[in-house]
């Protein structure tokens, strides 16, 4: 049988050791082709390249996939991918391992998600991964056997078309996870300021600053799973319609 085809992206940078970790983990599953970018995206959400020229290259890093470095963000290099460097439509898009959560409001700011939910709108079945862990030096390999078995079972059961899997794992040991639940996206969102500060040249500048504020203690909440030992699974579409809310907007919108 054919190998499934597995495109690999993130957002840390296509030298981060979590990307370097999970293209290790996918060549154990099939082929694998590396697009990502040449520096770190984080935070970039669904940006596109327009007002300047995209390139990439072929690098060898380590492994026998193939990589290819890529001057733009996530979505940029699904794009690419798709286009112009992979030999057929991949069976599968991962993206990650992100250093650091994309849980809860974080999904909409990710590019390791964006990434995702790119190869989504192509109807292409696809997983963002992302460790509890900021540190350069996290230690990966405790999830490996669950970020395996999560791509097998979605490989071997086709999600609906647009779905795709927002996937986030505890900064524990393969022991102390206690197993994987599929949640909804806990109610939370950043508490926000900028810290004013003053340049030598008299100049005011700005550092974002800020907490994570969570309001959702719900039991099937990704924040709640997170916070017990479990790996959350949340399933993750594009279309951002409000439905519960059309008949009454159509009442509201009404002009005679």
């Amino acid at each position: 049988m054919e190998k499934p085809l597995i495109l690999v992206t993130n957002d840390d940078g296509i030298t981060a050791p979590g990307i370097r970790n999970l293209v290790s983990f996918m060549n154990e599953i099939g082929e694998v082709v590396v697009v990502a970018p040449n520096s770190p995206q984080s935070g970039k959400g669904h940006a596109i390249t327009i007002n300047s020229t995209l390139s990439y290259e072929e690098v060898h890093l380590d492994g026998p996939q193939m990589d290819f470095s890529c001057s733009g963000t996530p979505v940029d290099c699904v794009k690419m991918a798709l286009d112009k460097i992979l030999p057929r439509r991949p069976d599968i898009v991962v993206s990650g391992i992100n250093h650091g959560a994309n849980s809860s409001i974080n999904v909409i700011y990710s590019g390791t998600m964006s990434a995702a939910v790119e190869a989504g709108m192509e109807n292409l079945p696809a997983i963002g991964f992302s460790l509890l862990d900021f540190s350069w030096e996290a230690d990966f390999i405790q999830a490996k056997e669950y970020i395996q078995n999560i791509v097998k079972r979605t490989l071997e059961n086709p999600m609906p078309k647009g779905i795709v899997l927002n996937v986030n794992i505890p900064k524990l040991t393969k022991e102390e996870i206690k197993g994987v639940k599929v949640c909804k996206q806990a109610k939370a969102k950043w508490e926000e300021s900028f810290d004013e500060r003053v340049n030598p040249h008299g100049k005011k500048y700005y550092w974002l600053t800020g907490y994570f504020n969570n309001m959702d203690e719900s039991e099937d909440a990704d924040e709640t799973a997170l916070a017990n030992g479990y790996i959350s699974i949340v399933p993750v579409k594009f279309d951002l319609t409000a439905y519960e809310y059309m008949n009454t907007l159509n009442e509201v919108m009404k002009f005679d």
